[in-house]
């Protein structure tokens, strides 16, 4: 796709009819927490950082580019973590942001580490989490972080010392609210007796929906749910796919129908796609503007996962 505004992208994006699914046209925002007021559609910044997600990028300028016109195109939800780069990240959208934008939902993670290039280490013990913690506020210049969440849950660490140790941060002001990344329903229960958690980060997408019951349990709890490789893999690509079908038909891409789907498959859903791409950021933008209509809804909701 050319490279152009996105002003001009959102006000030609072909509508999907004159009907949708509960999702992005009732629902254009989700208020994390019942006080962080966000657009539903996200950026996630894993993929700023160096190859491997390691490092500084190829184009460090480029990155801090595509940061800033994500917030010129009204994004205020950026996620990222201390292990993309390892730290890279965080330290890039200081970089490129800060001072930040009134309303501007920065959300981190701790309890993975990266040693070596595509290499993650679970380490969900308190003392380092507490480390971790402070250094994303050292680097991304705050003084308490919106959205602190824990990467994944340390099979060597019962989730409740993990989570203890974010209460401890957020009585001590460092954190606002407490978020959840990879779990199931049972670790979530366990979760909110020790804190309260606003939000869940799980893998989901078209195609790999095995975090349903997940989703479902956000949508019980109000808690938001963040997809993690929300477009998926390339099986929209083949022709007699409905996701390529519903894309071809509109004029758009199977990357945006794969978004819009998303946002119209729950009010919950906070999709965090993320690119290095100026090209791409725009087109995942404008995403938020489709519609599906009730048979193209049909047909991509019955891809299998």
């Amino acid at each position: 796709m050319s490279a152009v505004t996105g002003a001009a992208i959102l006000a030609g994006a072909k509508v999907f009819g004159s009907t949708s699914a509960p999702g992005t046209a009732s629902n254009p925002t989700f208020k994390i927490g019942g006080d962080l007021e966000v657009n539903r559609l996200g950026f996630g910044a894993m993929r700023i950082t160096g190859e491997g997600n390691w490092g500084w990028p190829a184009d460090r300028e480029n990155a801090l580019k595509v940061l800033r016109h994500a917030v010129e195109l009204s994004v205020n939800l950026i996620d990222t973590a201390d292990a993309y780069g390892p730290e890279t990240s965080e330290l890039l959208i200081a970089e490129a942001l800060y001072p930040y934008p009134t309303g501007l939902v920065i959300a981190t993670k701790g309890g993975l580490t990266r040693p070596a290039p595509d290499q993650p280490v679970l380490n969900g013990r308190p003392e380092h989490l507490k480390q971790a913690l402070d250094g994303s506020l050292k680097r991304l210049r705050l003084e308490r972080i919106d959205l602190y969440q824990l990467h994944f849950v340390d099979p060597k660490v019962p989730i409740e010392e993990s989570v203890g140790a974010l209460k401890q941060m957020q009585d001590a002001g460092k954190i606002r609210h407490v978020g959840l990344s990879n779990v199931d329903p049972n670790e979530i229960a366990r979760a909110r007796k020790v804190v309260p958690i606003v939000s869940v980060q799980n893998r989901y997408n078209i195609e790999d929906r095995n975090s349903e019951n997940v989703l479902a349990y956000c949508e019980k709890e109000n808690l938001g749910f963040l997809p993690w490789f929300p477009i998926g893999g390339d099986r929209g690509l083949r022709p007699d796919n409905p996701l390529n079908v519903a894309a071809k038909a509109h004029g758009v891409s199977v990357y945006q129908v794969a978004l819009a789907w998303l946002l119209e498959r729950s009010p919950v859903m906070l999709p965090i796609p993320g690119t290095s791409s100026l090209a791409h950021l725009e087109e995942n933008v404008a995403a938020a503007k489709l519609h599906l209509t009730p048979e193209d809804w049909k047909a991509i909701d019955a891809i299998a996962g």
